[in-house]
């Protein structure tokens, strides 16, 4: 995580596009579209109605929408996500709930591509 941290807290709701290049922990509730070049971590009361494009994905809590991590996506134990994701890593958790299309920007070894 970056020495900066935003937090959204649990009674705050905000609409619209969010950038920036700081860690951002979502405890509330955000509609619209979040474009970040570090951490998001949605906690468990919080819930997300957007698209996103980060570089690190945590859910402990709900997202919906498109979502692209060009590092990694990591969906916990009671978290749900509705939407398409697209990772190079991604990590469902038994218990977490996901509904859509994954996508991983993994090259695969010569010999197993045919």
């Amino acid at each position: 995580m970056a020495d900066h941290v935003c937090i959204i807290g649990k009674h705050i709701v905000i609409r619209g596009n969010l950038s920036g290049a700081e860690d951002l922990i979502v405890e509330g509730r955000v509609e619209g579209t979040i474009k970040l070049s570090n951490h998001l971590t949605v906690e468990a009361p919080g819930v997300v109605e957007a698209d996103l494009d980060v570089e690190d994905l945590t859910v402990n809590g709900t997202v919906q929408g498109e979502i692209q991590a060009s590092r990694s996506i990591s969906i916990a134990n009671g978290a749900r996500v509705e939407g398409n994701i697209r990772s190079p890593r991604i990590i469902i958790e038994d218990g977490a709930r996901f509904r859509g299309r994954v996508e991983m920007d993994v090259a695969l070894p010569d010999d197993i591509q045919g």
